[in-house]
């Protein structure tokens, strides 16, 4: 008799533990199916969206009832550029964590190149030497971004940015910073980036600054 009520205890406890193990299981699976209808419904994001998520950064490829594909970047790659390797997060995340979508209604963002020039230098012809490069090949781009950003005011409230490229000055112990602020193509950051840090190179060596 003991050892069949010890048996049967035992096959209780075990049914508790593997009961407790599949709710927790289902529960993960339908919180994940329900953020997956989440994401369809409200278009948080959508197949060829760059975002970022869970402290991963990437293109989404595919997004199913329960999971979203993105092909990774950043890791050891710069520069906004593919890993390689295909990053699955739960769809579940959307309903509680942060998602930052960079191409949604708008494909274009602010960077930044920092260059720093010793206080021997001219630094008001500095500034005005950058500006000029960095209009120049920027100014497509930043009218393509005004357009875009007077489309978003129609449905976000959205204070007036300003899409002209800037330099604003720090002053350090050792040199004077520039910090030149830019529109870009989300997609092109890292070409455009390239481009004007050449651009800025060559007019400087050519200006003797």
């Amino acid at each position: 008799m003991n050892i069949w009520i010890e048996t049967t205890q035992s096959l209780l406890v075990s049914y508790g533990i593997i009961a407790a193990g599949l709710a927790v299981a289902l529960q993960d699976i339908f919180k994940n199916f329900f953020g997956g209808v989440v994401i369809f419904v409200t278009g948080i994001y959508r197949v060829g969206d760059r975002v970022e998520m869970d402290s991963r950064m990437g293109d989404v490829i595919d997004i199913d009832v329960l999971y979203t594909t993105l092909m990774e970047m950043g890791e050891w790659m710069s520069g906004d550029q593919a890993t390689g390797r295909l990053t699955m997060i739960p769809n579940g995340y959307v309903l509680s964590g942060l998602v930052n979508n960079y191409t949604k209604d708008h494909p274009f963002l602010w960077d930044e190149i920092s260059i720093p020039i010793t206080y021997d230098s001219d630094w008001r012809e500095a500034v005005t030497t950058i500006l000029s490069v960095v209009r120049r090949e920027t100014d497509d781009v930043g009218r393509e971004a005004e357009t875009s950003i007077s489309s978003l005011e129609e449905k976000y409230y959205l204070p007036r940015k300003v899409t002209e490229p800037a330099v604003f000055v720090t002053m350090t112990d050792n040199w004077i910073n520039f910090n030149i602020r830019y529109v870009t193509v989300v997609r092109e950051r890292r070409m455009t980036k390239d481009r004007l840090s050449r651009r800025i190179l060559e007019q400087i060596e050519d200006s003797k600054i």
